[in-house]
């Protein structure tokens, strides 16, 4: 074989070789590898991105926008065709709000073609971001929400997470509602990674439209009430509610301290909560409505039915006092709950007996959830009747050994205000423009004993009676002041120092429109329920009265 024979048989064993690697990795990439490579493909070329519906707005009963959803955008990156991805990372840092390293990790990721670098950003950053023209990247439009009232009633309405869906609050009870269905949306890109096709494959339906019975004008009056109880008080926490009683419908749910609904991460734990559901405490003088309420129904006593009262009384191994010490006096019942007499109460209670006054504390609602329409609410402390001791009677008739929620207390007086018909309060009036139908109610007392208490609580607020200072002049009003000493946790024992000051009262008092209960937890510098709670009862009442055109009587 010649030499040039040689040199042609070597060339082409050379390309016979190189051939068959070709053909060897073409096998091993479309078949052994397919799949993989499929997926890396399209990874970088098609984008199945879910597309979040606009949440619904939540509005008050007069269509003030408290809660609305927001243009906001969604920054996404596709780490196989980032370049230069330190250099991006310092551009995108200070317009993302996120350090520099956490974004140049995102951008590097090796293992993922999607990665979101922020979730719902302002509309107008959008700009600022596109304009660096970066490979790689992609803005989706979304929305956030936003509370245009700021810290009006946010613990009521709540909140929500990254992803949109509530996490507390009404935002959380009606998320079904308010979440809408969200849409699928296919992106294909080209090799550049600019979008070459973007099909709708599913659209988004907005969320429902929730209206509210509360009233922003109530409610931004009852917050600015409890701030300066605050502020001349200094107390753990402050909860006042304002509700219609014939329907229940809430018109104000009010919390302090304030928070920012758009701020919750700067907000303390115990602030987020909504108090007037989750907060337990023992009612003091205001529970004696209810005791008396109990005795009138059964029979046991009558408003003009005269006690003879000592300065104090004893039952089983305790004894107890009045709030202020006096002498011996006579007083009938109605005298008894104007004045808040402990040992007057205590007689009442004797006279229903333990049977009978477990009875009509449940069928007032303690002890069980009031079923308002919103999540978390407690159901509050109520001793079984097996487990009364001998001095039982002797504390429970006066509001202490039982706790209850400010919701339980406001619903229990809504039922002596609306002629005796417990009824569960709400907040919700209407999805979408249809009204939601006012929650059946369970008569409880009599129309009759509904009006003789009504009548003995108009005392507390006349001469005489321990609320004088809260009148207002034109309105006859009826409510009782309460004053519990709290629990010390390290003895066991009641404090000396702590208490909880309450009001609950309604307006007209013979026709009550309106119901309002004010509670303020370990008030500092003064704590007697008359001289903390009424005055922000007076002041509540004092604008709301007008404020809804209910005329003096």
């Amino acid at each position: 074989m010649t030499l040039p024979q040689r040199r042609i048989g070597l060339l082409f064993a050379a390309f016979l070789v190189l051939l068959t690697v070709g053909a060897l990795r073409a096998v091993w990439l479309g078949v052994v590898r397919a799949d993989d490579l499929e997926a890396a493909a399209l990874s970088q070329q098609v984008d199945e991105l879910e597309v979040p519906a606009p949440r619904g707005a939540i509005i008050d009963r007069n269509g003030t926008e408290l809660a609305v959803s927001a243009p906001a955008v969604d920054v996404i990156a596709n780490p196989y065709q980032v370049e230069e991805a330190v250099v991006l990372a310092g551009q995108l840092a200070p317009l993302l709000g996120r350090p520099e390293p956490e974004v140049l990790e995102d951008l590097t990721k090796e293992d993922t073609g999607f990665v979101y670098l922020a979730r719902r950003l302002p509309a107008q950053r959008a700009r600022d971001i596109g304009a660096l023209a970066a490979a790689g990247l992609t803005i989706t439009d979304t929305s956030r929400r936003v509370y245009p009232r700021d810290t009006l009633a946010s613990q009521l309405l709540g909140g929500v997470g990254i992803d949109g869906e509530g996490l507390f609050g009404l935002e959380m009870a009606r998320e079904e509602g308010l979440g809408g269905d969200d849409g699928q949306r296919r992106v294909v890109s080209d090799a550049l990674g600019d979008p070459i096709s973007v099909r709708e494959e599913e659209v988004a339906q907005p969320g429902e439209t929730v209206r509210l019975t509360i009233d922003a004008a109530i409610q931004g009056k009852v917050e600015d009430v409890l701030a300066r109880v605050g502020e001349r008080y200094s107390p753990k926490g402050a909860t006042a509610l304002v509700m219609r009683p014939q329907t229940g419908e809430l018109l104000a749910m009010a919390n302090w301290p304030r928070v920012d609904a758009n701020d919750w991460e700067g907000a303390p734990d115990f602030a987020r909560n909504n108090r007037a559901l989750s907060s337990v405490y023992e009612p003091g003088s205001t529970f004696k409505a209810f005791t008396v309420a109990g005795a009138l129904e059964a029979g046991a006593v009558e408003p003009g039915t005269m006690f003879d009262l000592p300065p104090s009384i004893q039952v089983a191994d305790r004894v107890i006092e009045e709030s202020h010490p006096r002498g011996a006096v006579t007083l009938s019942t109605t005298e008894i709950l104007a004045q808040s007499s402990n040992v007057g109460t205590i007689k009442i209670g004797q006279e229903l007996g333990a049977p009978r006054f477990d009875q009509w504390v449940r069928r007032f609602g303690f002890g069980a959830p009031t079923g308002v329409d919103l999540p978390g609410e407690e159901a509050g402390l109520v001793l079984d009747l097996d487990r009364y001791s001998g001095s039982s009677m002797g504390n429970l008739p006066i509001g202490q050994g039982v706790a209850v929620t400010p919701m339980q207390l406001a619903s229990g007086y809504a039922a002596i205000a609306n002629g005796g018909v417990l009824r569960p309060p709400h907040v919700v009036a209407a999805v979408d423009g249809e009204e939601v139908p006012t929650p059946r109610g369970e008569r409880v007392i009599s129309p009759r004993t509904a009006a003789q208490v009504r009548t003995m609580l108009k005392g507390v607020l006349a001469p005489g009676g321990t609320a004088p200072e809260a009148a207002i002049e034109g309105y006859p009003l009826a409510g009782k002041t309460g004053t519990a000493n709290k629990i010390d946790e390290e003895t066991g024992e009641y404090s000396q120092s702590r208490y909880v000051a309450s009001f609950a009262g309604f307006a007209p008092a013979d026709e009550p429109e309106l119901l309002i209960t004010v509670m303020v937890d370990e008030p500092r510098g003064a704590f007697y329920g008359a001289e903390v709670a009424a005055p922000a009862f007076q002041e509540i009442a004092a604008f709301a009265l007008p404020y809804l055109k209910i005329p003096p009587r």
